[in-house]
C-alpha cells in the first residue's frame, strides 16, 4: 500500500499544469496513464491540420511562456513538443499503462483509497491518496451512435479520433456526422482534398471566427456575458450572414453563456461555411 498525497488520474495537458504548479510548491504527487504516452489525444487521435482553436494567450500552461516566435494559434506538432518541453522541464514522470479501476473516500481517515491496473504485468495497485485529481480528458472515450441498418453499409466507417487526413478520399462520397469543431473541420478537410463531402447537423450552433473567440475571451474579463455574446452574434452575422438558409440555426442563448453553463463550444469556422455557401469541391451539402 503506497501513500501519496496527491495523485492525478491522466496524462493530459491539463495534468501538466497541475504537476508544474505542485513541482514548484514541492508537493509530491503521482500521476497513472493507462495509455503508453502522455497527451496521448493529441499524439495519436488529432487530424493532421488541426490548431489550438484559441489564441496563445489563453492556452498557456503555468510557469512556461510559448517560444517568441510561436504564431497565434498552436498547430499540433508545436503544441505537442510545448508539452513535451513542460514534461522535461519539471521532470514529470507518468506511470503509463496504469488504469485507474475505483477510488473511494473515506470519511473517517480523510483520503482516498484508489484501485489500479499494472496493463503491462496484469497486476492490481492500492494506493491512498490525500487528493485526488481526475484529468482523462472530456473527450478521451469516443463515441458512435447506434443506427439501424449501419451494420449492412458496405463502405468505410471511422470515428473522428481516427481521422487523420482527407487524402485518401479523394473523389469518394464521404458523409460526416456531427457540426462540432471536430466535424466542421473534418469536412473542410475533405473537401478540399477532393471528396464529396456532406453534413448532418442536429443541433443548434453559433459558428465564430477565431478572432470572434478571441474578442469575446478579452471583453469577458471587463464586460457582462450577455454583452459579450450580444456584441460576437452581430459580428457574426456581419460576417457570415444568414445561415438559416443552408440548414445552421444559432441557440437562442449567447455563446459565451453557452459555454458557461452548459460547456458547449462555438464552432470554430475554418473555411467550411464558405464552401457549403459556394458548393465548392464538387459538393458540400447541408441537411
Amino acid at each position: 500500500m503506497e501513500n501519496v498525497v496527491v495523485l492525478i488520474v491522466g496524462a493530459g495537458p491539463a495534468r501538466l499544469s497541475i504537476a508544474a504548479c505542485l513541482s514548484q510548491l514541492s508537493i509530491p504527487y503521482v500521476i497513472l496513464e493507462r495509455e503508453s504516452c502522455s497527451m496521448s489525444l493529441w499524439r495519436n487521435r488529432a487530424y493532421d491540420r488541426l490548431k489550438l482553436h484559441l489564441a496563445k494567450e489563453f492556452c498557456e500552461l503555468p510557469h512556461m511562456s510559448y517560444p517568441v516566435d510561436a504564431p497565434t494559434y498552436i498547430p499540433k506538432a508545436l503544441f505537442v513538443k510545448y508539452l513535451d518541453d513542460n514534461v522535461e522541464r519539471f521532470n514529470i514522470r507518468p506511470k503509463y499503462h496504469t488504469s485507474v479501476e475505483s477510488s473511494t473516500y473515506d470519511n473517517d481517515k480523510k483520503c482516498w483509497s484508489i484501485v489500479a491496473k499494472d496493463m503491462a504485468k496484469c497486476t492490481t495497485i492500492k494506493c491512498t491518496a490525500k487528493f485526488l485529481v481526475v484529468a482523462s480528458g472530456e473527450n478521451s472515450a469516443e463515441n458512435i451512435p447506434t443506427i439501424p441498418g449501419l451494420e449492412r453499409f458496405s463502405g468505410e466507417i471511422i470515428h473522428s479520433s481516427s481521422y487523420k487526413s482527407g487524402k485518401s478520399y479523394s473523389g469518394k462520397n464521404v458523409l460526416v456526422v456531427g457540426s462540432g469543431n471536430s466535424g466542421m473541420e473534418i469536412a473542410y478537410d475533405l473537401a478540399t482534398h477532393g471528396a464529396n463531402t456532406s453534413i448532418v447537423i442536429r443541433s443548434q450552433i453559433h459558428v465564430m471566427t477565431k478572432e470572434l473567440i478571441r474578442l469575446g475571451m478579452t471583453l469577458a474579463h471587463r464586460l457582462p456575458l450577455n454583452l459579450v455574446d450580444n456584441i460576437l452574434v452581430m459580428a457574426a452575422n456581419f460576417i457570415f450572414g444568414d445561415l438559416s438558409r443552408h440548414g445552421i440555426t444559432r441557440p437562442k442563448m449567447g455563446p459565451m453563456a453557452l459555454k458557461s453553463k452548459t460547456g458547449r463550444s462555438a464552432v470554430i469556422d475554418v473555411g467550411t461555411v464558405g464552401l457549403i455557401k459556394k458548393r465548392h469541391n464538387r459538393s458540400s451539402r447541408v441537411h
